[in-house]
């Protein structure tokens, strides 16, 4: 008896700064790519300068590759609409101009009707006092965006963090989307949730990374923001993963906890704002700090993987 083959679709999403479209699609289940780029101009293979120019006509975009057996191009519709402000003809919060109009280009007449009845209902639904302007139109030729921008949200989380907030997008999205923000508790496993959402702590020698050996970065379980490299990391006896320092100051939070009775300093991500664990002064010198991290906070990538995961520019650390 043979496998049959997932059967793999294109979409393409146009919504104005394009890093924070693709991280809406990273890592859903049945998404295979999330690929930043541009499409809708008529020069072949702009650059991103050229684009930003509003010359080419090009509008930045993101195309997705999925397994629609998996998940739906009117799953992926639901997934886009509350990621932007589909009234806005200009462009997208602080970015101005065509490039950052938004636009919904269909690959086939099955994904043109689903559009069209997407946006009559978003439309019908009242949720904005303006006519929903997002343009739906038929699929152009994508050229691949540099490679700096593919995972932004992942590579350099501190600043799409500050970006998205800044431009008023996140405002925007948590008024007029208030139940769009993606469904933890069906991304996560009970153990990841329970620890990053609740605050909670996994239980000593009985989790996944506390006695790994192998060199790669350790980065955050909701929004894969870098934290920790396996160079950093020592056997504390204690039953988690320990580390003599984050991978980057800024990606960590440190605060004061009082819970359970006891004086503590908890360190949380910044981007996602996780609970990861505790910074203790018990640690090995020069710098004598232990951070005692929870595994089911982190994922782990793989020094050979951390290129394809768009961790390339980590690869630096690893070379002797």
């Amino acid at each position: 008896m043979t496998e049959t083959q997932p059967k793999i679709e294109l979409a393409t999403f146009a919504g104005g700064c394009f890093w924070c479209i693709e991280s809406a699609f990273d890592g859903i289940d049945g998404v295979l790519e999330a690929k930043s780029g541009y499409t809708g101009g008529g020069v072949e293979n702009p650059s991103y300068q050229e684009v930003c120019s509003q010359t080419t006509g090009h509008l930045e975009a993101v195309q997705v590759k999925y397994n629609s057996e998996k998940i739906s191009y009117k799953d992926l519709l639901n997934l886009f609409w509350p990621q932007i402000d589909p009234t806005d003809t200009g462009g997208q919060f602080a970015d101005r101009g065509k490039s950052y109009q938004t636009a919904i280009f269909y690959h086939s007449e099955e994904q043109r009707q689903a559009a069209e009845a997407s946006k009559k209902a978003l439309g019908e639904s009242q949720r904005f006092d303006a006519p929903i302007a997002t343009r739906i139109l038929p699929a152009q030729p994508f050229y691949p965006a540099e490679e700096y921008h593919q995972g932004y949200h992942k590579k350099n989380a501190l600043h799409y963090s500050l970006y998205r907030k800044g431009s008023g997008r996140e405002d925007f999205i948590q008024l007029h989307w208030p139940k769009s923000k993606p469904n933890l508790k069906e991304k996560l496993t009970q153990m990841q949730f329970h620890v990053t959402q609740e605050n909670g702590t996994e239980p000593p020698f009985q989790n996944e990374f506390w006695d790994n050996h192998k060199e790669g970065l350790y980065v955050d379980i909701v929004s894969g923001e870098p934290l920790f490299s396996s160079l950093d990391k020592f056997d504390s006896g204690c039953g988690w993963p320990s580390f003599t320092k984050p991978l980057a100051e800024n990606n960590i939070l440190e605060k004061t906890d009082l819970s359970h009775h006891m004086s503590r300093t908890e360190v949380r991500s910044r981007g996602a704002d996780s609970h990861l664990g505790h910074v203790f002064n018990d640690g090995p010198t020069p710098e004598g700090l232990r951070y005692c991290i929870n595994s089911a906070a982190l994922r782990f990538i793989p020094k050979e993987n951390l290129e394809r995961e768009g961790y390339g520019e980590y690869l630096r650390l690893f070379k002797s």
